[in-house]
C-alpha cells in the first residue's frame, strides 16, 4: 500500500525501534511507497511514512531492496555530500563515506552482511540517519 510522506519534524526526530516479523507489512508498504516516488526518490526510511520502525528501502540499481534493523558496521572514504529528502524542503550538506558495510535482516528475517559503495552507500547512510532521528 502506498502511504503518504510524513513531514512531521517531531516524528522524524524520534529514534526508530527494532522490527520483528510482525512488521513485514510496513516493509512492503515502504517498498510500494518508494516505487511510487521513483522519479524523485531513491531511498526511504519507515519514519518517512509515519512508522518509527528500523526499516529502510533503497534503490540498488534495477531493484528496490528492504533492509530490516540495518546497522552500519564499517565505513571509509569520508567526503562531503549535498542531499535532499522527500520529507524536508531544500538541500543540505553532510558527511558521508564512500564504502560501508551493513548488517541487516532481509525480508525472510535472515541475517545479512554486505558491503556497499558509491551512490548506494550514500543512500543507505541517509536512510540510517533517519532511523536514528538525524535529519539531514
Amino acid at each position: 500500500m502506498i502511504r503518504p510522506i510524513c513531514r512531521d519534524i517531531f516524528l522524524l526526530r524520534q529514534k526508530s525501534v527494532p522490527v520483528s516479523e510482525t512488521d513485514l507489512p510496513v516493509a512492503l508498504d515502504l517498498l510500494d511507497t518508494l516505487k511510487s516516488h521513483e522519479e524523485e526518490c531513491v531511498g526511504m526510511a519507515a519514519n518517512m511514512i509515519g512508522v518509527s520502525k528500523r526499516i529502510i528501502a533503497v534503490n540498488i540499481g534495477m531493484i528496490n531492496m528492504a533492509m530490516l534493523n540495518p546497522v552500519i558496521t564499517k565505513k571509509s572514504g569520508e567526503f562531503v555530500a549535498e542531499e535532499g529528502c522527500l520529507s524536508l524542503d531544500g538541500v543540505r550538506q553532510t558527511t558521508r563515506y564512500r564504502d560501508i558495510e551493513v548488517t541487516y535482516q532481509d525480508m525472510d528475517m535472515k541475517n545479512q552482511k554486505r558491503k556497499f559503495s558509491g551512490w548506494t552507500a550514500q543512500i543507505i547512510q541517509h536512510e540510517c540517519d533517519h532511523l536514528d532521528g538525524i535529519i539531514i
